[in-house]
């Protein structure tokens, strides 16, 4: 099980993100654009992901990700239990979350400087 201070810990790296705390939740963004968010009792943890792939992936693993809200269906948003998720796939959400976010540039740059 995944912490929000574990997502904390990963988004605080990547370049251009803020923590805000909006209306009692933890969100992490680029911008004005959201990529992480957390319910208010930080059970769940919402995340960018393309909505082309938001049926497949909730199909494969429906005990861990689950649809967004109704009113956010129209955004590119997926959301998952955080006690399902291991380190590193909250990592790989996160981090495939910012991408959607940010320059190709920014992206490539934090790529290189990764090894």
């Amino acid at each position: 099980m995944v912490t929000v201070e574990d997502v904390r810990r990963v988004a605080l790296t990547l370049p251009r993100t803020s923590e805000h705390l909006i209306r009692d939740r933890v969100k992490f963004r680029v911008g004005r654009i959201v990529y992480v968010a957390f319910s208010r009792d930080e059970t769940t943890m919402g995340f960018g992901f393309p909505k082309q792939e938001r049926a497949a992936l909730i199909a494969a693993e429906p005990e861990k990700f689950f649809p967004p809200s109704r009113a956010d269906e129209r955004y590119h948003w997926v959301q998952a239990w955080m006690a399902a998720l291991d380190e590193d796939e909250m990592r790989e959400l996160v981090i495939d979350a910012w991408r959607m976010c940010v320059p190709k540039r920014v992206a490539a740059e934090w790529e290189a400087r990764q090894g």
